[in-house]
């Protein structure tokens, strides 16, 4: 019977210790290695009354490379299908962006300061600041239309809002995932009877362990004059 007992218990260790090897690392919610592909799905609602615009997008991760303009640092590359890439960077403080590089771009572009995805520690209350830009912020009748035109670099204000989130998305089901909301304000001339105002422009992203980026909200309101805003909203719909 004692030996039955030792079995039994050697078992259910063996089945313990291979259930925690299969566990994505609880600290790992940006996955930076060669290999991963990220689908997600895209979709943009504008306050204009129009039908809402679908579309995918796909990262790759394509593993370390040598930047020059960092002096041959190593950086790790996203490629994403918009035609734009990004070198990050990983160590004790979190994860951030050293570069970036669109079609218009010659060479990478380099981030100073350092831009932060994700600051460590990973507990609610964590913050730091980032570049971002108006994405959906439309004039009726200036051209060109989109804001982030004229106001390329706005700083949004983050922070890790709850951890151990449970999350549904179109490619499965996560937990222990991190909520960070982001807000930013920027002040426009809206129209002659309102004149100036502050744009809110808002953000929630959720991180999940061994995946990274699963969901992400945008919301920049107009709510009517000679300014047009909206909502996007990007799902996670495969990984690998």
């Amino acid at each position: 019977m004692r030996k039955l007992f030792a079995f039994a218990a050697l078992a259910w260790l063996l089945q313990a210790l291979l259930a925690c090897q299969s566990r994505p690392d609880a600290e790992d919610f940006f996955p930076l290695e060669a290999g991963h592909r990220w689908t997600y799905r895209v979709e943009t609602r504008l306050e204009d009354g129009s039908p809402p615009e679908r579309e995918q997008l796909r990262i790759l991760s394509q593993g370390r490379q040598r930047l020059p303009v960092l002096g041959d640092v190593e950086a790790w590359l996203r490629h994403g299908d918009g035609g734009v890439d990004y070198w990050l960077g990983r160590d004790s403080s979190g994860i951030y962006r050293v570069a970036s590089q669109s079609l218009l771009d010659e060479a990478p572009q380099v981030d100073q300061p350092r831009r932060y995805v994700l600051k460590a520690p990973f507990v609610v209350g964590s913050s730091w600041q980032a570049d971002t830009t108006a994405y959906l912020l439309l004039r009726s009748n200036e051209f060109p239309r989109e804001i982030r035109h004229v106001h390329p670099h706005i700083l949004m204000s983050y922070q890790i809002a709850a951890t151990g989130v449970e999350l549904a998305t179109p490619a499965g089901r996560f937990k222990d995932c991190l909520l960070v909301n982001g807000l930013a304000t920027l002040r426009l001339y809206a129209d002659p009877a309102t004149g100036w105002r502050d744009q809110p422009l808002r953000s929630k992203e959720w991180y999940c362990p061994g995946v990274g980026l699963a969901r992400l909200e945008r919301s920049e309101p107009a709510h009517g004059g000679f300014l047009t805003g909206g909502e996007r909203v990007l799902e996670l719909e495969a990984f690998e």
